[in-house]
């Protein structure tokens, strides 16, 4: 099943590819050319069905995460830089290297790069491995 959530998260990518074509230059870097993914580990879980997802996300400055969610619970740590989290329902969050967020099952959330430099998080994610990774909210 992994590869149905791979060809399901590259349509949603590919998707969000077409449409930064269409952005104002004087725009802030479209998410997909300024967030860099990589894959860390992946590992099943004792609980059936379930895995642990490590992965390292660089933002370049000023750049915004589609609005998003996870069929399990993320951990994001900030490795360097200072990110603002919004989630669905609460309020904005701003953390800074060594600060930490839980991003509970399902919840819509956004990430953006709030300072003038890149910044990195280490995204856990403890998921569902019958679903897409990532879930595009509106």
């Amino acid at each position: 099943m992994w590869h149905v959530r791979f060809l399901t998260t590259t349509a949603a990518l590919v998707l969000f590819a077409g449409l930064a074509h269409a952005e104002d230059k004087a725009s802030p870097p479209s998410w997909q050319n300024g967030i860099h993914r990589t894959d860390l580990s992946r590992h099943d879980l004792e609980v059936p069905g379930y895995e642990a997802i490590q992965v390292r996300v660089d933002f370049e400055p000023g750049v915004v995460s589609p609005r998003h969610s996870h069929p399990g619970a993320e951990v994001a740590y900030v490795i360097s830089g200072t990110f603002e989290y919004r989630l669905e329902g609460r309020a904005p969050i701003v953390l800074k290297a060594g600060e930490s967020l839980f991003i509970p099952a399902g919840t819509p959330h956004v990430a953006t790069n709030i300072g003038k430099v890149d910044a990195s998080e280490l995204a856990t994610y403890i998921v569902n491995k019958e679903k897409p990774l990532l879930k595009l909210e509106e």
